[in-house]
């Protein structure tokens, strides 16, 4: 008996403990859970804590002369000292204008496979941001940000699709259009074309007239920090000024501290540059007020060149705004913040404004792997560090429509050749309307040397000299025409097949993927229309031939004017290259292309004159004459110089042209944009619509097309003409030159005043 109790009791006390076993088992699984669930939360605060506030501040039409630590006459103290403090980037490159700029900013592609090619998206057209394409402030919400734009788009608003809330931003705050007057807020597309262009998100923002545009905007950046919780969210906010774009404006307080500079223009450009500065003095002392600044980054950068007409300067840079010159791409820019790694120090390093798309994605813990196509690189390293850029090139870009203004050009020699031209028949259409009506006024003939003070002297090159006398003709390679039947002795052009083998381009460092080479759709189009179709230039076409009369003006000997004192003439005013590339690359399209050091031209690059701060014009029309200048040829050119080869590093300037001296390079580099242009898409630039009209919608710039109807695939990619109109003939008004005069002294003297 004794036994079986022990036995018992035995059993009894293994029962408790089991019990127990399993009481504490099951009190250590919600434990243990409870541990998992922190340590996720824990992750998901340092990843905040990783993930720094991004300011991205993006100045218009500000120039390479038109900032302090370039030009001592500016007065930017604030943005003196946070380049000084952080790195200033001086060999980074936007585009030439405002829309390619800002779209390759947001998508990290070049604008050959945006469609937006072709000047600027004008408040009128149909257009904007393609639809499939993702974004900058997409990719950044992903990642868990907070997304806020305050200032100007200009990248399109024909359909609610395209308004920045559907691109990305969680608020907007600012006009849609290209140009907006800084105190009433009205917008112009020509003349009688005008609106008010404020916005707040999707709505119209009324009442506010009469405030400043760059302290109404900085206000409202304010107010996005100050209600803006930085321990919760990271921020991402673009903040898109529209100064210093014309028109001229700023409040008197700020134009005295230039009274002494002659040049009026000039003077209220640089108080309007003296307004973003502080602009930016009061964002980052609410940075550092708010408890943002240890954790941000902050970049500053201009969308283009200045355009020396308006009071900008780009000196000692050649070109201006809307030209490819290093004065229309070469962009002002720094970047400011606590995380870096080297800071004090100026980066030579090739940047593009295509970088910041992967840069600022893998800097806030973002993925790019969705973004197909991506141009850009990821240049933190580069910028924080001070490692060698993955980026080697530079599309600036390949504009299929921009072609050289020949036809209406006035030499002083053509009586002849426009004779000849009326007997032809009617003119064919004509892409740009514009026509110069002046010749620059501020053309050098001998300009200063300039020694940039990061380059080196490329050496000399032993290149066999060329004896001067009559050139002939050089001979075209054998190539095989596409069509079967061979062309008649009469055709002036003739079709090659496409570029064979063309290298693949392997950039060193860890770039994005690109798209794979896709040949180009040649619409149908009308006979009207011919000339404005997209054409596949990696086929290239050799000069056309000229008319007798033609070569009766410019090489007979037995000339009107002396045959010799001509020819020596436009030889030195517009060489002619001693080379010819056939199969490469149409030379006569405007494009340009920066490989390593070395930068080509070809076609058209626009107005290509030194222009310092002293010998700056008076604006000669409104600014949608000068966003696609016409450049008018020299008297004594017999023919147009299309190739332009420079040696950026060794002439930053660009006062020494190479392209004769170094055949080798101008082929290699067309190659490369004949490469570039099989992955471009056909270039979107539709005609004015007519519903656009602010008075149609209450006098506001809105968008006007609703979100059934497709817009995009009424011009399959095409730029069309709308119907011919007769232009009506202006009636003489023998006052109206009168009334100009007593205008332009009444403007004057209040400037005066001022």
């Amino acid at each position: 008996m004794r036994a079986a109790a022990a036995a018992a009791a035995a059993l009894a006390v293994l029962s408790v403990f089991c019990g127990l076993d399993q009481l504490s088992a099951q009190r250590a699984k919600p434990n243990q859970n409870q541990t998992d669930r922190n340590t996720q939360t824990d992750e998901t605060e340092v990843k905040k804590k990783k993930q720094p506030h991004i300011i991205f501040i993006l100045i218009d039409d500000q120039g390479f002369n038109d900032i302090g630590y370039h030009n001592p006459t500016i007065k930017t103290p604030t943005l003196d000292k946070l380049a000084a403090e952080g790195v200033t980037l001086e060999n980074y490159y936007v585009q030439p204008i405002c829309t390619p700029s800002r779209s390759q900013l947001l998508t990290g592609r070049y604008q050959i496979h945006t469609g937006l090619q072709h000047s600027i998206i004008r408040p009128s057209q149909p257009s904007c941001l393609p639809a499939h394409m993702d974004t900058l402030p997409e990719r950044l919400r992903e990642a868990g940000y907070s997304t806020h734009m305050v200032g100007k788009w200009h990248l399109g608003f024909y359909r609610k699709a395209c308004l920045p809330t559907r691109k990305g931003f969680d608020s907007f705050f600012g006009s849609l259009t290209g140009s907006v007057d800084y105190y009433s807020y009205g917008s112009c597309d020509g003349p009688g074309l005008c609106g008010y262009d404020l916005h707040e998100d999707e709505s119209v923002a009324w009442g506010q007239e009469g405030k400043y545009s760059t302290t109404l905007f900085t206000q409202r950046a304010r107010k996005i920090l100050e209600t803006h919780d930085p321990t919760d969210r990271p921020l991402f906010l673009l903040l898109s000024l529209q100064a210093v774009h014309t028109p001229l404006q700023t409040p008197k307080s700020y134009i005295y501290p230039y009274r002494d500079m002659d040049n009026i223009a000039r003077r209220k450009f640089a108080a309007m540059v003296s307004t973003v500065d502080e602009a930016v003095r009061n964002v980052t002392y609410a940075l550092r007020k708010l408890g943002y600044y240890r954790n941000s980054v902050i970049i500053y950068s201009t969308d283009n060149g200045a355009q020396p007409f308006t009071g900008g300067s780009n000196w000692p840079l050649r070109g201006r705004k809307g030209t490819y010159w290093e004065g229309g791409v070469r962009g002002v820019a720094f970047v400011h913040s606590p995380l870096l790694k080297r800071r004090r120090r100026v980066s030579k390093a090739l940047l593009h404004i295509t970088d910041w798309f992967p840069t600022l994605v893998g800097l806030a813990g973002g993925n790019t792997s969705q973004s197909r196509g991506l141009d850009g690189f990821d240049v933190w390293p580069t910028i924080s560090e001070g490692k060698e850029s993955p980026r080697q090139e530079i599309l600036h870009n390949i504009d299929p429509l921009h072609k050289p203004p020949s036809q209406t050009m006035k030499w002083d020699v053509s009586t002849e050749r426009a004779k000849a031209n009326k007997k032809k028949g009617p003119k064919k259409k004509k892409i740009l309307k514009q026509k110069p009506k002046q010749k620059s006024a501020f053309r050098v003939k001998k300009p200063p040397t300039f020694t940039h003070h990061a380059a080196k002297p490329e050496p000399k090159l032993k290149t066999n000299p060329i004896p001067k006398q009559k050139l002939k003709p050089v001979p075209e390679p054998k190539l095989q025409p596409v069509q079967k039947s061979k062309p008649k002795p009469t055709t002036r052009t003739k079709v090659y097949p496409q570029t064979p083998r063309l290298p693949q381009y392997n950039p060193s460092g860890s770039g994005t993927s690109r798209p794979k080479p896709q040949p180009q759709i040649q619409p149908r189009l009308k006979r009207k229309s011919r000339r404005n179709t997209f054409q596949n230039f990696s086929q290239s076409r050799p000069p056309q031939r000229k008319s007798k009369t033609e070569h009766k003006l410019h090489f007979r000997s037995k000339s009107r004017r002396t045959s010799s004192q001509y020819l020596n003439t436009s030889r030195a005013a517009a060489p002619q290259p001693r080379f010819s590339f056939p199969s490469v690359w149409d030379a006569s399209v405007q494009a340009a292309i920066r490989v390593g050091d070395w930068k080509l031209l070809t076609g058209d690059p626009g107005h290509g004159d030194w222009v310092p701060p002293q010998v700056m014009s008076t604006l000669p029309g409104r600014w949608w004459n000068l966003e696609r200048p016409i450049s008018p040829l020299p008297k004594s050119s017999s023919v147009r110089k299309n190739i332009w080869l420079f040696n950026i590093t060794a002439d930053p300037c660009e006062r020494q042209d190479l392209a004769e001296q170094r055949p080798d390079v101008v082929r290699r580099l067309m190659v490369r944009l004949a490469f570039h242009n099989q992955t471009a898409v056909p270039v979107y630039f539709p005609p004015d619509d007519p519903r656009a009209n602010p008075s149609r919608h209450s006098g506001a710039w809105v968008p006007w097309v609703e979100e059934e109807d497709d817009e995009e695939g009424k011009y399959h990619g095409v730029y069309k003409k709308g119907k011919n109109k007769k232009k009506r003939k202006k009636p003489k008004c023998p006052l109206c030159k009168l009334q100009s005069f007593f205008l332009k002294l009444n403007t004057g003297m209040m400037s005066n005043r001022i």
